[in-house]
């Protein structure tokens, strides 16, 4: 009884298994015999191979395979195996009853009776095809993305594992770090930074800021194989796996050494352009001050020179009126450095030899420095003249030596040299292509720190103590330099002394002939009397230099504005030559001889002026009278005049019929 209840429970077991595995679409479930036949299908066999029960059953299950498969004995050999070790397990391309290939995921086991003896095999095959498919679109992508990355070569893009060391290397690493994938894979990434940066622990740093705060970004300089530096811009990412473990960072570094030099350039545009703005502000304060100043000298000078003249021979007195004199011309050298430093003094420039320049200086030299320096002058056998003014290069160059001589002690040289420079590429320079020569002053003295190199050329910036000296001379041979058309360069280094360098443009050949024939007339001081109308709006100057005019022997009108001076000439017709102030309310001095020349036109002008902030449009060639002057100065000014007339005596101008007496 119970038997029997226990084959119907086993046949009821039987047939739901039998349902169970009827039933399931998603797995090909069948059996085969020893030789491979097939003996059984289920609905998930004839779902995603596309036979039907009828079809397949009694058929070997090798056309399931590719014909490559079957042409290598594939089938055979999984069953083999199977019998062997019990399971065949693998993955493949198989084939639909319509020919289409499926990815497919197999297990053969084998199927034994109580005695061990086989009878067949039970296959379960799934369909991985979407799988497979997207593990193929996967590792395309990943290919893709491997190429891409290896194919960049403006940034390196790298990994490094846990502790840093490099795992993988693109052509962007190579090219930016100079080294190949084989050199540096396995290395730690610390050896592209810099000693500095590796003794203070900034590469360990670097990670831990990435794995504390999900990212670390910086820039800052690196070093590449050969050595060399960059700057950086470098950004860390820690990287994790699906479960969450950390596995290494990702590491992008991109050269940025071109942009932190555009920066830099920029900054030093923006405080060269500060600088610059600070230089004009003081340039109008220094040269309004400089023209008041020359006003007051101008008086000081020329009147104490007529009492010099005229006070009785007691020699206190004369000595009290040449110390004053002395001061006032010490006051005029200042106010030619404040003017030469704003660009406004008025140069004449002509052909200056400068071998011939420093030889007729060397006595002045020589006594401005003592016994205790030695000095040499190295000159070529020959240079050619330059553009400058003869005065204020003199000055110059006394500047520059006697710095020298501050800076150096006993024992030390100084050497003036000279030599020809050619400037093909003036980027970089203010000065235009052309031939140069460079007047050279160096000395072995202590030098400049770069703090005070930078600051050596500011206006009132001194090192020499409260007294020592007006922090003008350096800025002064500036300004001389580039209104000459050079420029004045300074090279020095703390302890090893300095070298200043004058750069003036090569005269050209008007310029040498014009000078030549300047050398060669010989202009006569001493000339028959005049008439002269000047015009200031300084009641100080004004009183002076008509004072002087007459101590001269001259006869002399004066105008205090141009308006008056107008009136004067309408009225009167004996006048010869008229001096006029530039800087005057209403009308200039520069406007003021334009009008005399409309209605004046024979009538000799000078110009006088403390600076020379002139009109553009202003004749070159109209004769000038710089502030102050003395009475010598004058007098020559007042014989160049009468000479150009090529008369020595008294001229009698009269104004054109058409301008009428008013």
């Amino acid at each position: 009884m119970n038997t029997g209840r226990d084959l119907v429970r086993a046949a009821e077991t039987e047939e739901r298994f039998r349902l169970l595995v009827q039933s399931v679409t998603d797995y090909a479930i069948f059996m085969l015999d020893p030789k491979g036949y097939v003996t059984s299908w289920n609905a998930g066999a004839a779902r995603f191979k596309g036979y039907s029960e009828d079809e397949i059953i009694g058929q070997h299950f090798s056309r399931f395979y590719t014909p490559e498969d079957r042409a290598n004995n594939r089938p055979a050999r999984v069953l083999e195996e199977a019998e062997r070790t019990g399971r065949f397990e693998g993955e493949g391309w198989r084939v639909r009853k319509d020919g289409a290939k499926f990815w497919a995921h197999v297990v053969i086991d084998t199927i034994r009776d109580p005695s061990g003896r086989l009878i067949g095999f039970a296959k379960i095959t799934r369909d991985l095809t979407e799988r497979k498919r997207t593990e193929a679109a996967l590792r395309r992508r990943e290919e893709q993305f491997r190429l891409l990355v290896q194919g960049v070569k403006d940034y390196a893009i790298y990994m490094l594992d846990p502790e840093g060391r490099v795992a993988n290397w693109n052509a962007g690493a190579e090219r930016i770090k100079g080294y190949t994938a084989e050199e540096i894979i396995g290395q730690h990434f610390s050896r592209f930074y810099i000693d500095e940066d590796v003794k203070a622990g900034a590469p360990q740093r670097a990670l831990e800021t990435a794995l504390r705060e999900g990212k670390f970004e910086t820039e800052m300089l690196r070093q590449r194989k050969d050595g060399s530096r960059f700057w950086a811009h470098v950004v860390i990412d820690p990287i994790y796996d699906e479960c969450g473990s950390h596995i290494g960072f990702a590491k992008i570094t991109r050269d940025v050494t071109e942009k932190h030099k555009t920066e830099e350039e920029l900054l030093q545009a923006r405080a060269r352009l500060l600088q610059s703005q600070k230089m004009e502000a003081i340039g109008q304060l220094t040269g309004g001050i400089a023209h008041d100043f020359n006003n007051l000298l101008t008086a000081v000078i020329g009147s104490l020179s007529i009492v010099r003249k005229r006070v009785p021979g007691d020699p206190k007195i004369v000595r009290l009126l040449d110390n004053a004199i002395e001061g006032a011309q010490r006051g005029a050298t200042l106010t030619q450095r404040m003017l030469a430093f704003a660009r406004r003094q008025d140069l004449r420039v002509a052909a200056i030899d400068l071998q011939e320049l420093v030889r007729g200086m060397s006595q002045l030299i020589a006594a401005s420095i003592g016994s205790a320096i030695q000095i040499e002058t190295r000159f070529p056998l020959s240079l050619p003249p330059v553009k400058a003014d003869a005065n204020q290069l003199e000055l110059a160059l006394l500047n520059l030596v006697v710095n020298s001589r501050d800076a150096t002690t006993d024992g030390g040289r100084i050497i003036i040299s000279g030599r020809l420079e050619a400037v093909t590429s003036p980027s970089g320079t203010i000065l235009e292509s052309g031939q140069y020569v460079c007047l050279s002053v160096a000395d072995t003295g202590s030098g400049m720190d770069e703090a005070t190199l930078s600051r050596a050329t500011e206006p009132f910036f001194t090192t020499k103590g409260v007294g020592r000296g007006t922090g003008l001379g350096l800025s002064m041979v500036l300004g001389v330099a580039e209104q000459s058309g050079g420029q004045f360069v300074l090279h020095s280094r703390k302890g090893e002394g300095t070298t200043a360098e004058i750069w003036l443009p090569e005269a050209s050949a008007d310029l040498v002939a014009s000078s030549a024939l300047d050398s060669e007339a010989e202009l006569p001081v001493a000339i028959s009397p005049v008439t002269v109308l000047v015009v200031d709006d300084d009641p100080l100057v004004l009183m002076n230099t008509a004072a002087m005019l007459d101590d001269l022997g001259h006869r002399v009108l004066e105008a205090s504005s141009a308006a008056q001076a107008l009136r004067i000439l309408r009225r009167s017709e004996n006048i010869d030559i008229m001096i006029t102030d530039q800087v005057m309310p209403n009308m200039t001095g520069a406007e003021l001889i334009a009008r005399v020349r409309l209605e004046w036109p024979n009538l000799s002008v000078v110009l006088a002026t403390g600076y020379a902030e002139l009109p553009r449009d202003i004749d070159p060639a109209l004769p000038k009278l710089a502030k102050p002057y003395r009475q010598e100065t004058l007098a020559r000014v007042i014989a160049e005049q009468s000479r150009s007339r090529q008369v020595e005596t008294v001229l009698h101008l009269r104004a054109p019929s058409k301008a009428g007496t008013g």
